[in-house]
């Protein structure tokens, strides 16, 4: 198959609302999304970030820019407060080119936001 722009999703949870906390976990995501769909920033068009509302500390791009992805836009944004929601969450949309077919990406949902996509493969 040629490559094609696919989306990418994935979310993770933070444990407290820390900065190094959080650069720590987004960092674990990003990296864990690459990996599993072997990507190079190269192949990247753009990156939405969301945080909910009880995340303070920082945006989750901050940890794009630090680990070394900067020629890429980056977008943050607040996720909807829904009653019952998972707490301190920060999710994941990247949009890429990439051979791989919709079944064959993975979209890691680590830590507490498993519980968001448990139909997915790891």
């Amino acid at each position: 198959m040629s490559e094609r722009v696919r989306a990418i999703r994935g979310a993770t949870t933070l444990d407290a609302d820390d900065r190094d906390h959080m650069i720590a976990r987004t960092q674990e995501l990003i990296t864990a999304l690459f990996e599993r769909n072997e990507l190079s920033e190269d192949d990247l068009i753009s990156i939405v970030f969301t945080a909910t509302d009880d995340i303070h500390c920082g945006f989750p791009a901050e940890a794009a820019r630090a680990a070394g992805i900067t020629h890429v836009p980056l977008l943050c944004a607040r996720e909807l407060d829904i009653t019952g929601g998972i707490e301190r969450c920060v999710r994941i949309l990247v949009h890429a080119y990439t051979s791989r077919g919709p079944r064959e990406l993975r979209h890691p949902y680590l830590h507490g936001a498993r519980q968001l996509r448990t139909d997915l493969p790891e």
